[in-house]
C-alpha cells in the first residue's frame, strides 16, 4: 500500500464490498423489477425481493457490529496505553471527556502532534474529521477494517 494519509486511509474488503454486496443489490432490483413485469409470479418475486433484502441487511449489520465494536474496544485499549507511554499516568479521565471519534482520530497523529491535538480536542471540542484534517506528519494504521 502506498504512503497512508487523510484521502487514503479507508479500508475495503473486495469480496464483501465489490462482489458479496453488489451482488445483493443486483439481485434486490432485479427482484422488484420482476414484481412490476411479471404479474403472475407477483408474490414469488416479492418474497424473493425481501429474502434478498433480509441476506443484504444481515450482511451489512452482522459484518459491522462485530467488527467495529471489537476494533472500537481496541482503539480506545491502544489510546490508553500510548497517553500513559506518553504522560506516564493514567488516561480514566481524558478518555471520559473525549468522545471514540476523538480518540480515533488521535491515533493517526505522531507524539509531538498528539499532545498537541489531544489539548484541542479536550479544550476546544474539535471533532475527529477535524482533528485528521489537522494532522501534519500522518501515522498510518493498516490494521484497521
Amino acid at each position: 500500500m502506498k504512503q497512508q494519509n487523510y484521502n487514503n486511509h479507508r479500508k475495503f474488503y473486495p469480496p464483501h464490498h465489490f462482489i458479496y454486496l453488489p451482488l445483493l443489490i443486483l439481485l434486490e432490483l432485479f427482484g422488484i423489477y420482476k414484481i412490476g413485469n411479471d404479474p403472475s409470479n407477483t408474490l414469488i418475486w416479492s418474497l424473493f425481493s425481501i429474502v434478498i433484502f433480509l441476506l443484504f441487511y444481515l450482511a451489512f449489520m452482522t459484518r459491522q457490529h462485530y467488527a467495529l465494536g471489537l476494533q472500537n474496544r481496541m482503539v480506545v485499549l491502544e489510546f490508553r496505553q500510548r497517553y500513559f507511554e506518553i504522560f506516564n499516568k493514567r488516561s480514566d479521565e481524558t478518555v471520559e471527556k473525549l468522545r471514540f471519534d476523538q480518540i480515533a482520530a488521535l491515533r493517526f497523529t505522531h507524539d509531538d502532534e498528539f499532545k498537541e491535538l489531544l489539548y484541542k480536542a479536550l479544550h476546544e471540542n474539535i471533532s475527529g474529521d477535524e482533528i485528521k484534517r489537522s494532522i501534519k506528519n500522518w501515522k498510518a494504521d493498516h490494521l484497521r477494517i
